[in-house]
Parts: structure tokens; C-alpha cells; sequence
């Protein structure tokens, strides 16, 4: 089927460096922010692409957005150059320049454009299926970091500032019920309070942060298990959608895929009394993660880990809420209480990930423990 908007894009696409022709172009994947299309070649033996269409209303500078992923993006295919039988082709997203060598087109009407190779034969999950899955994410997003570790971190600019500050997340979401524009404080009492009763202990990280107890890292910030692709043996190949990879805690990484590895539900679930966690999958995914991490993680930041797990579904569910009661500026709704439901269901996460959280903590201690062994067995 062809794109209802083809002019528009087809006149994007004019102005980026392409083989062969195109023959097809429409909406592609389940983003929440960008338009993504994928862009078929009609040429035999051309490569496939993505085309989107970067929000600009959430990342309010996206030159200085594109020159952070043409330096992450550049920084990971030079380390991986260096490892045998790693393919950068293959492991690392390529954008495609424009015939002005720029990373992304901006149009007249002032939305801005980039391309991508299409990384073919892959696939993601928005739900984890097996052991095997979860613990090849773990494996993505710590080498993703692990490679990334010796990246001066003053190179890369805040694409949107303060995106995991719980402390401003919180202050945001003080001034929306304050502005009520929407009308619906009245409708969300419990979540209210839920908010409030948490908000002291989920500022530790934070607190940690200013104490000097954990670094700041190069970090991907974004880690929903979506956002690794898998080749055809579920093996991971590449860690995607580099667009808040910028200064961060290690912690916020881990707690956001833990978010989406182990829910056994949608992440916007309406039944809250489906939504639970997989033990089996968060070993895993923390085997995979801590086997790339612990020769570059402090002992603290080890620590710290079981304080983002249920940090991370907190700052979503926080995000999702007042975004509701703003009025749903923020993230595409399917139906008016979208936001409202995806914020109930994250807050039913928190209430499961507590629930457990001496199990986890253990987990980690001991998996860090185990890979830190390990490390030094090999290094003798």
C-alpha cells in the first residue's frame, strides 16, 4: 500500500544519498515519537532503508541530536573495528548523508528528515519470549555501554534534558495539576497519592548521583527491549534508537529494560491483574547485561542497579500521568485514557518489582559476583 503522504516524503528522500529506486514507501514499526517509514529499493541488489521524521516538539535541537549519534554511531564502528570477527555494518546503525553530507534534511516546512540503512533479516519484540531473548538483550545494551565507557561524555549534548531527573519529572507533574488544563485531577486520586508516597526514596539515584557515589556514564537511556534487534537465531545485532544516548546513570539503563523484559504484559496492560514479572527472564537479562559490565561497573553502581529497577516503570508511569492530565500533548493515544492506562499499568509494575525487590537485589549481587569471578579467572 502506498503512503498516504508520498509527496512529502518522497521529496525528503530526494535529497539523501540513494542506490537504485524506490519503489514502495509506508509507515513502519510501533514508535511512540518519530514517523518511521520503511522505503523499499525496486532495484535488485539495492539496499532497503528507513526514512524518519524526527519529532522536533520533543527533541528541540536535532542538529545537536544527529551530531550525537554521528559520534556514538562513529566511536562504536571504530571499537568494533578493532575486534575480531565483529561487523560494524551489521552491529552498528549507518546513516545514510544527504547530498549536502548532512545526517538529516530539514524541509520548508521545518520537519527534519534522516535515513537509515535497513538492517535486514532482523526483528525485534515488544514482548520478551524466552531466556535466550532476554539474555542476548542484557548482552546488547552492556556491551552497547561497555564500548561506549571511554567516550568523553562532555562530547555529547543533553537531546532532551533531564529525561531520567526523577526530581524534575516530579516538579513537571506538580505544575500540570497545578494548570489542571485538562480537568482531570479529580479522576486520578490513587495515582496522586501513589506518586507522592514514592517520591522521596525513588530521588535516591539522584541524591547518589550528587554525593558522588556514581559516575556519569554515556548511556543509551531509552533501553525498552524493542530496542535491540535480533538476527534470525535470536542472537543480538544492534542496539537502536540512539536518540537519548547522552550523560546518564548505568542504573537508568538497566531499570528501563528491565522495565520491558520481564512484564509479562503490554506496557499499556488494562487488566492490572495480568501484569507480573518473569524471575527467569530478569536472570537472564541480568546475566547477559552484567557479563559486558562488570569490568567497567564500580561497586556502587552494582548497588545501584536494583534502585532503577523500580525507578524506571516509576518515571514512565509518571510521564504517561502527567501527560494525561496535561491534555496527551506528549505521546501518541490510540484512545482518550491511553496515557491514564499505560500510567496505571506502569504503577502496578512498581507495586510487583517491590514486592520482590530483596530477591532481586540478591540476584544481582550474586550474578555480579559470579561475572566478576569469571573475569578474573580469564584475565589470569
Amino acid at each position: 500500500m502506498k503512503d498516504n503522504k508520498e509527496p512529502q516524503t518522497q521529496e525528503a528522500l530526494s535529497h539523501f544519498i540513494l542506490k537504485g529506486s524506490i519503489a514502495d514507501v509506508h509507515p513502519y514499526g510501533s514508535g511512540h515519537i518519530h514517523d518511521t517509514y520503511f522505503v523499499q529499493n525496486g532495484t535488485a541488489g539495492c539496499p532497503n532503508y528507513l526514512l524518519q521524521r524526527i519529532n522536533h516538539h520533543v527533541f528541540k535541537n536535532v542538529p545537536l541530536l544527529m551530531e550525537n549519534i554521528e559520534r556514538v554511531t562513529q566511536h562504536l564502528r571504530d571499537k568494533l573495528a578493532n575486534v575480531p570477527g565483529a561487523q560494524p555494518d551489521k552491529e552498528v546503525l549507518t546513516l545514510v548523508p544527504t547530498h549536502d553530507n548532512q545526517s538529516y534534511y530539514r524541509d520548508a516546512d521545518g520537519n527534519y528528515w534522516r535515513v537509515y540503512f535497513l538492517l535486514e533479516g532482523t526483528r525485534s519484540y515488544d514482548i520478551v519470549e524466552t531466556p535466550q531473548q532476554a539474555y542476548e538483550g542484557g548482552r546488547a545494551f552492556g556491551k552497547f555501554l561497555a564500548l561506549l565507557s571511554d567516550l568523553d561524555i562532555s562530547q555529547l549534548h543533553e537531546s532532551i534534558p533531564d529525561f531520567h531527573n526523577v526530581e524534575n519529572r516530579l516538579r513537571l507533574f506538580q505544575e500540570a495539576m497545578e494548570r489542571d488544563v485538562a480537568g482531570r485531577v479529580r479522576e486520578v486520586p490513587e495515582e496522586i497519592a501513589f506518586v507522592q508516597q514514592r517520591a522521596e526514596e525513588m530521588s535516591t539515584i539522584r541524591r547518589m548521583g550528587r554525593e558522588g557515589k556514581l559516575p556519569l556514564r554515556v548511556t543509551h537511556n531509552d533501553t525498552k527491549f524493542n530496542n535491540v534487534l535480533l538476527d534470525k537465531y535470536d542472537k543480538a545485532q544492534c542496539v537502536i534508537d540512539l536518540d537519548t544516548v547522552m550523560p546518564g546513570y548505568v542504573a537508568y539503563d538497566f531499570g528501563d529494560a528491565i522495565r520491558t523484559t520481564v512484564n509479562k504484559a503490554a506496557e499499556d496492560e488494562k487488566d492490572l491483574d495480568r501484569i507480573s514479572i518473569n524471575l527467569e527472564l530478569f536472570n537472564a537479562f541480568t546475566e547477559g547485561f552484567l557479563k559486558e559490565t562488570s569490568a567497567i561497573l564500580t561497586d556502587e553502581e552494582v548497588d545501584s542497579l536494583a534502585l532503577g529497577v523500580p525507578l524506571l516503570p516509576f518515571i514512565m508511569g509518571l510521564r504517561f500521568l502527567t501527560d494525561y492530565i496535561d491534555g496527551d500533548n506528549y505521546y501518541k493515544i490510540h484512545f482518550p485514557e491511553h496515557n491514564l492506562q499505560r500510567a496505571r499499568a506502569q504503577f502496578r509494575l512498581v507495586e510487583v518489582l517491590e514486592s520482590h525487590k530483596s530477591l532481586l537485589q540478591e540476584t544481582i549481587q550474586q550474578t555480579a559476583a559470579a561475572c566478576k569471578r569469571a573475569t578474573e579467572a580469564t584475565e589470569k
